[in-house]
């Protein structure tokens, strides 16, 4: 019989690779037989913890190739592979508002915690299940990346202690140094193209019948990225979305700048309190998409 596929949502960012790697591990041990896989590459981030901890990257795939699948990080059909309709989810473990229907039962674990690295630290931790130091690091790196070493106003209680746990179990002794070290690794855009810079964290939303795009990178100075302003809004049109928003997030500052194109200004305006000034608003003190961007634009339609 083929196994479950495990996997995060298309254009993988840390969580979603950790939280694969770390779900199918878990349920291996408790008798289910499953592949973590992941919609795309590691990112340079990603790339910089699975090198770290000596873990090789999953298999990419765009369809699953089996009856089954478990979701991590994401419960939306636009995020998913792009045969999920004709596969069973058994499972799904997410931290994300929830837009799943389902014919069948299936397991779901679902919390608003700043990641869904946490989820699974509590299910090792319930299952009374020791966790092996290079998966503990993953999810360590996956905590930190989501929530910007506990920073964004995602983070919750919960986020603190388990990286806290995870670090210990990984050897990390100075788990905010080994932090700084990972978001940094993924702020390196001068090799990424136009085009990977707004593919590189993205997702779609179908707000009240407007279809948008929203992409997000992180960096350590955002006026590099506007610099490239030019060929960022040429590869934003090309993929052909009524709405894309692409926010840059100063990990270090917590600040964010969006340049956004689409047929809906007024509505970006008013859900950000802001003015667009040649396609880009200030975004003071955001960090996260799931939390103070999506809400404010959904709230709008």
């Amino acid at each position: 019989m083929a196994k479950t596929l495990v996997f995060g949502h298309k254009n993988p960012d840390t969580d979603t690779i950790a939280s694969a790697i770390a779900a199918s591990y878990f349920l291996n041990q408790i008798g289910e037989e499953t592949e973590a896989v992941a919609q795309g590459t590691p990112n340079a981030e990603t790339q910089f913890a699975l090198d770290y901890f000596k873990v090789a990257a999953p298999r990419v795939v765009t369809s699953a190739d089996t009856d089954t699948v478990v979701l991590v990080d994401h419960n939306e059909a636009a995020q998913s592979v792009d045969n999920l309709a004709d596969v069973t989810v058994t499972g799904i473990y997410d931290h994300h508002k929830f837009a799943f229907t389902n014919a069948t039962p299936l397991y779901i674990i679902a919390k608003p915690w700043g990641s869904v690295a946490t989820i699974l630290y509590y299910e090792f931790k319930q299952a009374q299940m020791a966790i092996p130091a290079d998966v503990a690091g993953l999810l360590a790196s996956a905590i930190i990346s989501d929530t910007l070493l506990l920073k964004s106003p995602t983070t919750t209680d919960f986020d603190v202690t388990a990286l806290k746990a995870l670090a210990d179990i990984a050897g990390l002794e100075d788990y905010e140094a080994y932090g700084l070290a990972l978001l940094k690794a993924g702020t390196d855009l001068s090799s990424r193209t136009d085009k990977e810079l707004i593919d590189g964290d993205a997702k779609s939303f179908d707000m009240g019948g407007h279809q948008f795009r929203i992409g997000q990178v992180n960096t350590v100075a955002i006026e590099d990225v506007l610099s490239r302003q030019a060929g960022i809004e040429a590869a934003m049109t090309e993929e052909g979305y009524d709405n894309f928003l692409f926010v840059i997030t100063d990990i270090l500052n917590s600040n964010s700048k969006a340049i956004f194109l689409g047929e809906t200004t007024a509505a970006v305006e008013a859900a950000f309190d802001g003015q667009l000034v040649d396609n880009v608003i200030d975004l003071p003190g955001v960090v996260s998409r799931k939390k103070q961007v999506v809400p404010p634009l959904e709230a709008q339609f």
